[in-house]
């Protein structure tokens, strides 16, 4: 299956592209938020940051940190959100690895939010350790 980022890519469907590099490309979401909201996605057609090299995970974010600087400075949001989602449960609306830079102003409408939990120290160690022995 081929995606709408791998289209825009090739050029069979038009975009007003931001930045490309040998790994990944930027273009100008086509729903755009607020004014300077750019995506950023691997070249290679991988789902998710699970599926991507550190290459590939070091370039998006290299990519949306120069991104950012220049959507300061073009469009002098009040903040900026970079948002990257996995799977469907994650909020990954395309299957192809992007993430967004999101210029922000107060009252634009956006929202992100989850319920607050707070296990106690004890139960943090735990998840800690059970996630250092994977890192092994």
């Amino acid at each position: 299956m081929t995606t709408v980022f791998e289209r825009l890519l090739s050029g069979e469907w038009p975009s007003a592209k931001v930045y490309e590099d040998e790994l990944v490309f930027a273009f100008m979401d086509a729903g755009q938020v607020n004014d300077g909201h750019v995506i950023v996605a691997t070249k290679r057609p991988v789902e998710t940051l699970l599926d991507c090299s550190d290459d590939e995970a070091a370039a998006l974010m290299r990519a949306a940190r120069r991104i950012a600087i220049a959507v300061q400075a073009a469009f002098a949001p009040a903040g900026i959100t970079v948002l990257q989602a996995n799977r469907a449960a994650g909020w990954q609306t395309v299957p192809h690895l992007h993430l967004h830079v999101l210029p922000r102003h107060e009252g634009d409408g956006v929202e992100l939010g989850w319920p607050r939990k707070e296990p106690g120290i004890e139960r943090l160690r735990a998840l800690a350790d059970r996630l250092r022995q994977r890192l092994a």
